[in-house]
């Protein structure tokens, strides 16, 4: 695990040293060379999302194992899964809602911001009550939450 771990953190450090080349250095990678480079980083981020999952799978079966988790994942049963998948869903539609909400509000507040300045305060209000929907699915989360 400690080898995954030294992977994935090198290949966190590469994608980082090549972007800060590519925005010091714009100008020495030709047209040939950028898309070697591309391929190369495209590689590299295939293998970190796949060094993630092994990693992700290997820390969950180690959890698993241990005593505690067996025991108490025998009193968990079918009907209770469903009940936590039934209380996490509100919060993920009303973000989901939200996100589409906010990025057409943004857009729009942009638009009249840019002709009018002045209406900056109430494009404001406009994208907190957007962004109120994700709230709203939150609180009802934690109040089913409390019913368990």
């Amino acid at each position: 695990m400690h080898i995954i771990v030294t992977l994935l953190t090198a290949s966190v450090l590469l994608l980082i040293a090549s972007g800060l080349y590519f925005t010091l250095y714009p100008q020495q990678v030709e047209a040939a060379q950028s898309q070697r480079l591309k391929g190369s980083i495209g590689i590299n981020l295939v293998l970190f999302a796949s060094g993630i999952t092994v990693l992700l799978y290997i820390i969950t079966q180690d959890a698993m194992a241990s005593v505690e988790a067996t025991q108490e994942s025998r009193e968990i049963t079918i009907g209770f899964g469903l009940a936590l998948i039934g209380i996490g869903l509100p919060t993920a539609f009303a973000t989901i809602g939200a996100g589409i909400a906010v990025s057409s509000v943004g857009a729009a507040s942009l638009a009249v911001i840019t002709e009018k300045p002045e209406l900056f305060g109430r494009t404001l209000i406009y994208l907190g009550l957007a962004e109120g929907i994700a709230i709203y699915g939150l609180v009802v989360t934690i109040l089913l939450l409390g019913k368990i």
